[in-house]
């Protein structure tokens, strides 16, 4: 049965590279395959601080962008610090690969506009330092430290721990057509090099918001997703070993449940959402559109489980496009939200392959089991 997705979407699979390679492996793979380019950049991410007073420490680590033969962005390779079970941390650093920590994100984000991530660590800093009148301070553990003028420290060039080179998360460039083509491009290549599914790994689909963004539309969503929203992470498969999963706070559904927030214009509707506590790390993320992120405007489902197998992620694409088409329908009203999710789909919007396949595979979970003699 062939499934089409239609929405503009893009895709965060989580991966672990095997022993002895790592995700810049990957992406030169691949680029050898496309004719393309491989070019090595700063990825920033935040891992929780031991020190007192200190909540988190603010990293940079290694990640690596493919580009095809016009120079254009076909997907990235990072390091995701959620990924730790399948990792070795006692071994040895890995020659040339090291990470940027600050306990400040606004400093790492002068190293991403002034230092070149293709330099080596004992290089990568000197223009930071610059900025401070300094230079970077070196040490026999490998580490490289730059103080401001004052002597106090500003951040740290340091080797990257055992083995987390080999994290990958794939985030691909935003797929307009073509879905299963362009995700088997990138997974065929990614089983082809011995690359796995980690312990606790998941695919993350970012939907284009633009057809979402009115308050009819927010409130159907956040009505359909709360009725069922955990059966569709069952239905989907989710990982239970994933981390940064969960609720959405109780005011949400509060407020787009009013009809107050139904008659607001979409830019008050907006305001209304981001005065709202939501957090990114929640099963269905909207706090791309309530902040109105304009590098990521998007909604983000984040229950499907990682896998290596791009129809079974067009699949459960093609589901949660169904439910995000519903909510776009006659969007002038609340339209009232039917009492079963078969019947959701009955009603949505959707190419008959995709209703049939997922009404079978939710009558298949509700089916009793046999009983046994």
């Amino acid at each position: 049965m062939v499934i089409e997705v239609n929405w503009k979407t893009g895709f965060e699979i989580e991966l672990m590279a095997p022993i002895g390679k790592s995700r810049e492996d990957l992406a030169r793979a691949l680029a050898d395959k496309q004719q393309g380019a491989v070019q090595r950049f700063f990825h920033p991410q935040s891992e929780p601080s031991k020190v007192p007073g200190r909540p988190t420490f603010e990293n940079l680590t290694l990640g690596f962008h493919l580009l095809d033969a016009y120079g254009q962005n076909v997907a990235s390779f990072v390091d995701d610090l959620t990924l730790q079970a399948d990792f070795n941390r006692q071994r040895a650093p890995r020659p040339g690969w090291y990470r940027i920590i600050a306990d400040d994100a606004r400093l790492l984000r002068l190293v991403i506009r002034h230092c070149d991530a293709a330099l080596p660590a004992g290089a990568v800093l000197a223009p930071l330092s610059g900025l401070f009148g300094t230079e970077p301070l070196s040490h026999e553990s490998g580490m490289y430290r730059v103080e401001d003028d004052r002597g106090v420290s500003v951040a740290i060039c340091a080797p990257l721990p055992g083995e987390r080179e080999r994290p990958c998360e794939i985030v691909t460039a935003p797929i307009v057509t073509g879905h299963h083509d362009r995700l088997s491009q990138l997974l065929d290549e990614a089983i082809a090099q011995g690359f796995a599914v980690p312990v606790e790994g998941a695919t993350h689909v970012h939907f284009d918001a633009t057809p979402l963004c009115s308050a009819p539309v927010i409130a159907k969503l956040v009505a359909a997703f709360t009725k069922f929203g955990a059966e569709l992470k069952q239905l989907v498969g989710v990982n239970t070993d994933c981390v940064r999963l969960g609720a959405w706070p109780d005011s949400l559904p509060e407020t787009t449940a009013s009809e107050k927030f139904q008659a607001l214009r979409w830019p008050e509707a907006r305001k209304a959402l981001a005065a709202l506590s939501l957090s990114k790390y929640c099963d269905y993320n909207l706090l791309n559109i309530a902040n109105e992120n304009k590098l990521k405007h998007t909604f983000e489902v984040r229950v499907l489980p990682s896998t290596l197998d791009s129809h079974e992620i067009v699949q459960a694409t093609s589901l949660f496009e169904a439910i995000l088409a519903w909510c776009c329908s006659t969007a002038s009203q609340v339209e009232k939200l039917p009492e079963t999710l078969p019947m959701l789909l009955e009603a949505a919007p959707c190419s008959g392959s995709t209703r049939q396949h997922w009404q079978e595979q939710i009558a298949a979970r509700n089916r009793p089991a046999p009983l046994r003699s």
